[in-house]
């Protein structure tokens, strides 16, 4: 059931204070990541756990950095967002089932967009390589153009190598089971 223009409205004049409430939580909680990022950023540098020159990072500092990051913005930011999402469930359920009616905007399906993933993957697959290479100390800003494009060159062939070879036996599976239908 689709909401026309006047329930829509009508629902949100209803429901203003909830609203205006998720509002400001949102609000909150991208200031207070911000916050939590440019506080990390400061004490990284003040502590020692980084150079304070993005020219002398190295993959080590890199990836230090932001798993350190990730631990401080899930404690400061992650932990109350999930206890207000649990308070927010737990509240949603105990309203009636008409009332949840009015919050259903059209017909909801999958979405055919890709997650966005790769990048992620690339970087992780590059640090693995700077490793394996014994380059992880070696400041970033001291690798050459051929070394960082043999590199994503070796990442190519073991995504085709990792990705292809199942997909080749997947693919000459579903060709002769085709071929063997009448």
């Amino acid at each position: 059931m689709a909401m026309v223009g006047s329930d829509w409205r009508s629902s949100m004049r209803r429901h203003k204070g909830a609203i205006a409430a998720i509002v400001l939580g949102v609000a909150l909680a991208f200031t207070g990541a911000v916050y939590v990022f440019l506080w990390f950023a400061n004490t990284a540098q003040s502590s020692g756990l980084v150079p304070p020159l993005l020219g002398l990072w190295t993959m080590g500092n890199l990836v230090t950095f932001i798993l350190y990051l990730a631990f401080w913005e899930l404690l400061f930011i992650g932990v109350p967002i999930a206890i207000a999402a649990v308070a927010g469930w737990m509240w949603w359920k105990r309203f009636p089932g008409e009332m949840k009616m009015e919050f259903r905007w059209g017909k909801r399906g999958r979405s055919a967009r890709g997650g966005g993933a790769g990048g992620l993957v690339f970087f992780i697959v590059f640090a693995i390589k700077v490793y394996l290479d014994g380059m992880w100390d070696v400041p970033l800003g001291t690798l050459t153009l051929n070394y960082v494009v043999g590199a994503m060159f070796t990442i190519l062939v073991w995504g085709l190598v990792v990705i292809g070879i199942p997909g080749a036996i997947v693919l000459a599976w579903w060709l002769n089971r085709e071929m063997k239908k009448p």
